[in-house]
């Protein structure tokens, strides 16, 4: 049974996915007559799909049927339900079902056990928190390394710190980095990488860092960048919860006399340990308290901008008070 079922928010992960998948079924001189894609605002998309998925490919090659941003591993209709729990088993060999859809599959649906249970690969495409920065290096090496580029492990964390969770962004810059690269056999070093990657000036954690220190000035310049190169806020804002939430994290560990890097960097759910004692350089000034008061000044943000608030104003009115809890006397 040749189902795939794709899901989660990095966008671009997929499209990267589902094009190999594409290369791999279809023969290019037939692809006209064995390539269906459907949009779930096409009328019965689902069940057109499953009874296209029955007919078998003509000419050379497979035949590949895609459901975009399907709804069934969300809702599924009774009639729609019968209608794939029929035909998921009995769908021919050389004839490929591909689903993908942005949210996460409702594992209490019948739909999505069946999915489950029936698909050779049912994978997700998870974005990289923005804050989980030991992951975004392994995965700048990882393209870095399907690519063709070298680099060091700076130049490597540079890129993370400038690229962030944007795949499609990271993709984009490294093939520039192979591009200008001459010599193939040595690492590009950090003059290179800045000149050449854009967004390497200003990013979330920066922004994040000056308001630990209190600075009010220089967070809301960095602010103002974001904002101007078009940031969206609750990115914005997902970022400075997360990397908040660490620093509090590894406080507590700290107040509570934990000295073992491990066992820190696991209670704050962090990848790499080595980490550990940066993070305890950047807390040193700052009490659990004032860490603790800064959580509800985010969420208050971040539903602020869910119910449609005037998104530069807010995230600048937020930002001064943030700035000054970390103000206020240390320990």
């Amino acid at each position: 049974m040749p189902i795939y079922v794709y899901w989660g928010e990095d966008d671009f992960a997929i499209e990267k996915a589902v094009t190999i998948l594409r290369d791999r079924i279809l023969d290019p001189l037939w692809t006209s007559f064995n390539y269906t894609s459907l949009s779930p605002d096409q009328p019965d998309a689902a069940i057109a799909g499953l009874n296209e998925v029955m007919t078998p490919p003509f000419g050379a090659g497979g035949r590949l049927v895609w459901l975009i941003n399907t709804t069934l591993c969300q809702h599924c209709p009774e009639n729609i339900l019968a209608e794939l729990t029929r035909t998921l088993s009995v769908i021919p060999e050389n004839s490929w079902l591909l689903l993908t859809t942005r949210n996460k599959p409702d594992e209490r649906l019948k739909s999505t056990k069946l999915l489950k249970k029936s698909a050779d690969e049912f994978r997700e495409f998870p974005l990289i928190p923005p804050w989980k920065i030991d992951l975004l290096v392994q995965s700048v090496n990882q393209v870095a390394q399907t690519v063709g580029v070298k680099l060091t492990n700076r130049t490597a964390e540079i890129l993370a710190e400038a690229v962030g969770n944007d795949t499609r962004l990271l993709y984009n810059e490294m093939e520039k980095l192979r591009l200008y690269t001459s010599d193939r056999g040595k690492p590009l070093d950090v003059e290179t990488i800045t000149q050449l990657v854009r967004n390497t000036t200003q990013n979330s954690l920066q922004l994040a860092a000056a308001i630990r220190m209190g600075e009010t000035a220089k967070a809301l310049t960095i602010l103002a960048d974001l904002i101007n190169a078009a940031e969206p806020g609750l990115k914005i804002v997902a970022t400075l919860i997360g990397q908040f939430r660490t620093w509090l994290l590894v406080k507590i560990a700290m107040e509570t006399g934990e000295r073992n890097p491990q066992a820190i960097a696991k209670l704050a759910e962090i990848n790499n340990p080595k980490r550990i004692y940066f993070l305890q350089q950047e807390v040193k000034s700052l009490s659990v308290q004032q860490l603790i008061s800064c959580l509800p000044l985010l969420l208050e943000l971040e539903v602020s901008l869910k119910q449609g608030a005037t998104e530069a104003q807010t995230l600048q009115t937020k930002v001064i008070e943030l700035c000054q809890v970390c103000q206020r006397g240390g320990h």
